[in-house]
């Protein structure tokens, strides 16, 4: 599927293509909640990085992730790359040189119509904010750490694979 995404202020548009849009996984740690700022959660799709189109470089900055213990203390910067627009603040995606044929675009940036997933994955809740109610439907799948079942792997488990 052909995404088109683009920041707040209009400063940055991107398109990719993506095997992998539905848009099911919430993840709860505080990295996303804390750098999407939405809903206690941010939502990534998987994205093949050699389509990614940019316009707007000179306004994408980079930030990397300061990784803690579980007593609040840093131990490294994470690898992973999370885009944003240096104007508006939104976030566009994240990048790791883990997997570098994948981008994982936040699904708050795409403006193309995505699918409804039929159920969702809820993780990392074991870092949720107190103050956030985690909304599961009857067929959601709720993990306290990372699930084994990768983007792909869902997407393909329920023959949504594009």
């Amino acid at each position: 599927m052909h995404l088109e995404g683009s920041c707040h202020c209009g400063a940055v548009e991107f398109s990719l293509t993506s095997a992998h849009p539905y848009p099911y996984q919430r993840c709860y740690c505080s990295i996303c909640r804390k750098t999407q700022g939405g809903g206690g959660y941010a939502i990534n799709l998987g994205g093949d990085a050699k389509s990614l189109k940019v316009k707007g470089k000179d306004n994408i900055a980079i930030y990397h992730a300061k990784m803690r213990d579980d007593k609040g203390h840093q131990t490294h910067i994470s690898s992973a790359e999370r885009h944003f627009c240096k104007r508006c603040g939104s976030g566009l995606w994240l990048f790791s040189p883990e997997w570098p044929e994948l981008i994982h675009p936040f699904a708050s940036a795409i403006d193309t119509p995505l699918p409804v997933p039929p159920e969702h994955t809820h993780l990392l809740l074991n870092s949720k904010a107190p103050w956030v109610e985690v909304a599961a439907g009857p067929n959601d799948q709720q993990f306290e750490e990372f699930p084994e079942e990768s983007i792909a792997d869902w997407h393909e488990r329920l023959k949504l694979t594009r």
